[in-house]
């Protein structure tokens, strides 16, 4: 079977963990991208060289680090002014065209994939590179160690900036205290124990049993971080060790971001494959994909525990592939916290169970979570399962926000046949578009119940009160709890779903008051 010029594959990956190193100046965050970059370059084994292949790069995108965004994980440091500018110039991608620096979502390695592979089969570019890295591990020895670290680079120009830039919260939501994951995740997770009707000692258990199978793959990956291996009752339990974050998450059901982990992956056509004689061994196919993001602010979702966007970009996905959901040997389902694996497993139809699996790397609460890059490791470890196992077939899903912005893709060794095609991601979104959405009070009055709720903490204390509740005539409300220590103890020991109370504001923020 012939296989056309334009088609695009995955040629290169690499992957760099680092649980070691002492941190130096010379080792930024872009020097850390650039040698995960040159990785997969040389993973090309290209004929050529490494060197040719960089000179055909026309894009290149560097995944948005937690330091450049997140006021919570800010470096002393510095950084580049344009890093994707500051990988191309280390590893001598001179004709780059496009310089991209994403905005924030773990969806954006494989959205860019996406976005890449439509470009190549058009003929607009002939390769790319997507490259991303974290040094948080290093960044907190170097401020605990007062350490002078200088990371400041201006490469000079301006990158492009792609992806969706909004907020991922409402003003609502913030200003009763949820304006990050580690708060939005436990919500929704109190949502999914309340549709599946359990107790929460069996809910825990529960969750100790889903992320116990991705422990056990990161014992055996020598690129995780956390490789002990942890069963469900010490995912489950809680102690000093294993503290909680927010309700009703503990520390190892969330996602590990004080890591130093980098990784890349190329993508070109065919045609450009051959010409700079790159083995069709290393050739991986991208057979389905698609893109979709869910109702953006959570608490106006009709059903905080379902995700019409991941069931979507699943089953378009597989009809482009043109393959059944049995059919598919490998996943990894992106898998910040435990909600988000549950959601994945409900939409696309597989049982948490599953045989097969559902990562190859060991997750972000065990392989690592290095922020937006984390779906970069994904795509690369699964490219080397395909290799190791040729016509085997695996799927990646990635996810943004609060299992907000969705991406999927489906890989093989096994050629794709025809003309490389995908579906206008817009008519997808139109669809998500028309769904209905669910009316928040903003100044809610009476009787109430809570809907879902979470507690966070500072340090080991119960700090806040969160709940979405309901009042009488069905509307949705966000609001917080008393703050006394006594309600915010029971809060974490005894189920409040469905709790009765009274809702009222005091002019800065709602306060459920239970009953």
């Amino acid at each position: 079977m012939s296989i056309e010029d334009s088609t695009p594959i995955l040629v290169g990956s690499g992957q760099i963990t680092d649980t070691q190193s002492k941190p130096t100046s010379a080792r930024s965050p872009s020097a850390f991208m650039a040698e995960a970059a040159q990785l997969a370059l040389d993973d090309a084994r290209a004929a050529k060289g490494a060197a040719a292949l960089a000179a055909t790069l026309d894009s290149l995108v560097a995944l948005p680090l937690f330091t450049d965004y997140s006021p919570r994980f800010s470096s002393p440091f510095g950084r580049s002014d344009n890093p994707p500018r500051s990988v191309a110039n280390r590893i001598g991608a001179s004709n780059v065209r496009a310089l991209y620096y994403a905005h924030v979502g773990g969806n954006m390695p494989q959205y860019m994939i996406n976005k890449f592979a439509e470009q190549i089969t058009r003929g607009e570019i002939r390769a790319a590179l997507i490259c991303g890295a974290e040094l948080m591990r290093t960044n907190a020895i170097g401020r605990k160690e007062k350490m002078t670290l200088d990371w400041n680079e201006s490469p000079g120009g301006e990158p492009l900036r792609i992806g969706d830039d909004r907020l991922g919260y409402s003003a609502e939501e913030e200003r009763h205290g949820l304006n990050a994951a580690i708060y939005f995740y436990p919500m929704i997770e109190n949502a999914i124990r309340s549709a599946a009707g359990r107790s929460l000692p069996d809910h825990m258990l529960s969750l100790g049993r889903l992320f116990a199978g991705f422990a056990k793959v990161a014992k055996d990956n020598p690129l995780a971080t956390r490789r002990e291996g942890y069963s469900a009752e010490q995912i489950a339990t809680v102690d000093a060790e294993n503290r909680f974050i927010a309700f009703p998450y503990p520390r190892l059901m969330n996602s590990n971001a004080l890591v130093d982990q980098a990784a890349s992956v190329v993508i070109t056509s065919v045609g450009q494959a051959k010409a700079l004689g790159i083995p069709p061994d290393r050739w991986v196919f991208l057979h389905g994909c698609a893109d979709g993001t869910d109702t953006w602010v959570t608490s106006e979702r009709t059903a905080l525990h379902r995700s019409a966007a991941i069931h979507g970009c699943a089953s378009r996905s597989l009809a482009m592939a043109g393959k059944k959901l049995e059919q598919i040997d490998l996943f990894d389902l992106y898998s910040c916290f435990p909600s988000a694996v549950e959601i994945g497993c409900r939409e696309i139809g597989l049982a948490e169970d599953d045989p097969r699996g559902l990562t190859v790397t060991g997750g972000l609460p065990f392989f690592g979570g290095p922020g937006n890059n984390y779906v970069t490791h994904s795509i690369a470890e699964m490219t080397t399962r395909m290799r190791a196992k040729p016509g085997a077939f695996g799927l990646v899903t990635a996810n943004g926000n609060y299992v907000t912005k969705h991406s999927a893709g489906i890989y093989s060794t096994t050629p794709t046949e025809g003309t490389w095609k995908r579906e206008d991601p817009k008519k997808f979104q139109a669809e998500l578009d028309a769904l209905p959405r669910q009316h928040v009070e903003t100044a809610p009055q009476g009787t109430a119940k809570i809907e879902t709720y979470t507690v966070t903490f500072n340090g080991r204390t119960p700090q806040l009160g969160v709940i979405f509740g309901r009042l009488e005539n069905g509307n949705r409300f966000v609001a917080n709890t008393p703050s006394e220590p006594a309600l915010l103890q029971d809060m974490i020991t005894r189920d409040q779903l469905g709790r009765t109370g009274t809702v009222a504001s005091d002019g800065k923020r709602n306060v459920f008051t239970p009953s």
